[in-house]
């Protein structure tokens, strides 16, 4: 069966291919992907050929937001069937290091996770995918949302290290897709008052709309101040999903004595921190990789009505036209949210 993928080649470059669609083990599963998401992490490797530690090496496919339709299922597959829809938890660990077994399987050293050199990803028509990292979706949640399972796993692990809780008053710094879906799990979880951080206005716009109480346009205005003004003695929890030097450092400065600061977003290595400041306030700074045992939550959340991914895919695109699709998103950081690639 013709297998269509598009293979990054080099920098900027890709090239479109026909492969055979691959032969599977006994606990795998055959996947007629039907969306895929274009993750930050994609744009940047396809632009840079580095992705944090790795680098491009060879040519490989990209893409690891998605979801599917089953279409073949190994021997000894037997919590799924042929006909079901999942969403692909794109880390598969070993299983075996210590990491695994105390179930902190996103910090397994071995793990293959799809679209990171030199792993294919899923920016093709068919998959196959270890059957127990597939999760069921409901009738009720379509494959376009399972393909948000993914950006929406990670805002739910923010907020559980941050321990978001009712009542909770958090600012979120960044109001792009992980930002948002932060701010969507930060709601769900009982935050009473959430303000977004960011400098483009539709963003602000955007994340009002889905219910942050306050924005703060942060090159029109003084962070700290604004945010004083809003909490008085500060936020309960500050969660970076930027990278970016400035909002990390301003994050000592918004958060309540005792108060949490997260770390989402990767930027440089080293970044200066007024750590006086932080231990005058005894501030716990937690940080955020990927994300463990959330997929069930995430899907259970979409499928209850408790969280509404939808509006967070603003863009979509097939995938005869990929290029386009990452020229489109590299050049309209300010419109696109997330955009979506429809394969089959």
């Amino acid at each position: 069966m013709d297998n269509k993928c598009f293979v990054m080649v080099g920098p900027n470059e890709f090239k479109e291919e026909i492969r055979q669609t691959p032969a599977l083990e006994d606990n795998e599963i055959l996947v007629k992907i039907e969306y895929c998401g274009i993750c930050g992490s994609d744009v940047h490797l396809f632009q840079t050929g580095v992705l944090g530690v790795f680098n491009f090496t060879s040519p490989m496919v990209l893409g690891h937001e998605s979801a599917g339709t089953i279409v073949e299922a190994g021997k000894k597959v037997t919590h799924l069937s042929v006909g079901d829809r999942v969403a692909l938890e794109p880390g598969v660990a070993c299983g075996k290091c210590s990491h695994c077994k105390e179930g902190n399987y996103n910090l397994c050293q071995d793990v293959v996770f799809m679209a990171t050199p030199p792993y294919d990803g899923a920016f093709m028509q068919y998959v196959k995918f270890p059957a127990d990292m597939a999760f069921k979706l409901p009738n009720n949640v379509s494959c376009k949302e399972g393909a948000l399972v993914e950006p929406l796993a990670v805002g739910l692990y923010a907020t559980h290290r941050g321990e978001v809780g009712l009542g909770s008053k958090v600012i979120i710094f960044g109001a792009g897709c992980i930002g948002l879906v932060t701010l969507l799990s930060c709601l769900a979880r009982g935050a009473k008052d959430v303000i977004v951080v960011d400098v483009v206005k539709s963003r602000l716009d955007f994340a009002k709309q889905l219910g942050a109480k306050y924005v703060i346009n942060a090159s029109e205005n003084d962070t700290i101040k604004v945010a004083e003004n809003i909490f008085p003695i500060g936020a309960d929890v500050a969660i970076d999903c930027t990278g970016s030097e400035k909002c990390i450092q301003t994050t000592a400065f918004v958060v309540r004595s005792g108060g949490k600061i997260v770390m989402v977003g990767m930027g440089q290595d080293v970044i200066p921190f007024n750590f006086t400041k932080i231990m005058w306030k005894e501030i716990d700074i937690k940080t955020v990789f990927r994300y463990k045992n959330l997929y069930p939550v995430a899907i259970n959340a979409i499928a209850n009505g408790v969280i509404d991914v939808k509006k967070i895919a603003t863009h979509e695109f097939d995938l005869g036209d990929l290029p386009h699709a990452f020229d489109y998103v590299i050049n309209n950081k300010e419109e696109v949210i997330k955009a979506v690639v429809k394969i089959n």
